[in-house]
């Protein structure tokens, strides 16, 4: 599993950090691994009250960092890993969310869906030009060509904040997961779980079993998911 999952208090809040790192690159499990140790280490030492310049400072800081662990240990084939980025900020009820690659972050209102971060890659792209729709994006042949993700040398900034001190409601709901989950769970699944299990726990592990049911036996990648209630 070349997945990284980690969760740390900030200043700005609570932080949920979910990498996916890239297999047939090389050290995948390495790149996420230490993307998501360095954000936890920066949201430590990070002293600011701005949230959009203290995600650009940690995001970019975890791929400069990345960029110079392959120099230092002679990596030819680039370690590479999406990064999905959570700030629930309990003291003004807001959310940030921030993303490179195709790992995502759901939002759910009253346990419906209304939002969830776009895909870098080109399937996201194919649907976005009008040339193919949503719903296919799973199966489309080049659903796992990236178009940004992390490992790579950036000519300027390659990961979206999406949203920044955004309000959320009590009883709100975040999904974030790697395109391993993505690939089997549906969106009216994550409905109906988040509207039986109101225990986010509970609901991670039933949304869990069931990916593992439908993808046994069909060359299943691996996946990791966190769930949030608040």
């Amino acid at each position: 599993n070349e997945d990284s999952v980690g969760y740390c208090d900030s200043p700005l809040g609570k932080i949920f950090i979910l990498c996916d790192g890239l297999g047939g690159h090389g050290k995948g499990d390495e790149a996420s691994s230490l993307v998501v140790s360095f954000i936890k280490d920066y949201a430590e030492i990070a002293n600011s009250d701005n949230t959009e310049s203290f995600i650009d400072g940690a995001i970019t800081g975890a791929q400069n960092t990345l960029i110079q662990y392959q120099k230092d240990n002679g990596i030819t084939r680039q370690s590479k890993t999406t990064l999905t980025f959570l700030c629930i900020n309990k003291d003004n009820n807001t959310a940030s969310i921030a993303h490179i690659g195709d790992s995502r972050v759901y939002k759910f209102e009253r346990n419906k869906y209304v939002y969830r971060t776009l895909d870098h890659s080109v399937p996201q792209m194919l649907v976005l030009s009008g040339e193919i729709k949503e719903k296919h994006i799973r199966h489309h042949e080049d659903r796992n060509r990236l178009l940004r993700c992390m490992g790579i040398e950036w000519d300027g900034k390659k990961f979206d904040i999406d949203q920044v001190e955004q309000p959320y409601n009590q009883g709100d709901a975040f999904i974030m997961c790697s395109d391993g989950f993505w690939d089997w769970i549906l969106e009216k699944d994550m409905e109906k779980a988040l509207k039986k299990f109101p225990d986010a726990t509970k609901c991670g592990e039933y949304l869990v079993e069931k990916a593992k049911k439908r993808g046994m036996g069909k060359n299943m990648d691996n996946f990791s998911l966190i769930l949030v209630r608040v």
